[in-house]
């Protein structure tokens, strides 16, 4: 579901974000239909700029993406962030609600899109990072299925014209990261079982 805003914007810039951040995706086939229902985009964070390298690469869904709540103080950015379906979380708080929202907006079936290290980790291999719990909470109370996506770049530093991977995995069914309901409830469990898919997808790339 894409609101008409998003669309024109993503006609738009989208072809410019691939141009001047060089971005490949040879598998963009696997971004699953509309009619397949919620869909929570998990990704591997290097930069502020990640929003931007995934939504450039999706073409049928909107990634509604957290950001944090002093984007919205900015005048005019705040705006149209908020128009493309961003909404702040207080990086700092407990953010319950924003918690509820994301699991609501997902039951809805809305695309959701959320970093599982929880905060930007450049210049490092993503598996030598930590994980927060929240990705693999929301996605088992919602059911949705996740796309796993690893943003690949030399050095894992995002730099103009330098040249950018999204690699797209194979979708993963609330049956498989819940293990057919045996981690229902274990929440970091969760999110390291997506995370290590988004892992392995830079790793296969190097191959």
């Amino acid at each position: 579901m894409k609101s008409k805003l998003y669309a024109f914007l993503h006609f738009i810039l989208a072809w410019l974000a691939r141009l001047v951040f060089c971005i490949s995706c040879k598998t963009r086939k696997k971004e699953p239909p509309l009619s397949d229902g919620a869909l929570l985009v998990c990704a591997n964070h290097i930069s502020v700029l990640d929003p931007v390298l995934i939504c450039a690469v999706l073409k049928k869904h909107q990634p509604r993406i957290m950001a944090k709540k002093e984007l919205f103080d900015v005048p005019f950015l705040g705006w149209l962030v908020g128009q493309l379906g961003a909404y702040p979380i207080d990086r700092k708080g407990a953010n319950a609600d924003v918690i509820l929202k994301t699991i609501k907006m997902l039951e809805d079936g809305y695309c959701v899109g959320m970093f599982p290290q929880g905060t930007r980790r450049a210049g490092v291999e993503p598996e030598t990072t930590p994980i927060k719990a929240g990705a693999g909470l929301i996605a088992s109370k919602s059911k949705a299925t996740v796309l796993p996506i690893h943003i690949k770049t030399k050095n894992y530093r995002i730099k103009a014209f330098r040249r950018v991977k999204l690699i797209i995995g194979d979708p993963i069914p609330y049956e498989e990261y819940t293990k057919g309901g045996e981690l229902v409830g274990d929440s970091r469990a969760i999110t390291q079982y997506i995370f290590d898919r988004i892992c392995e997808l830079g790793r296969e790339e190097s191959k």
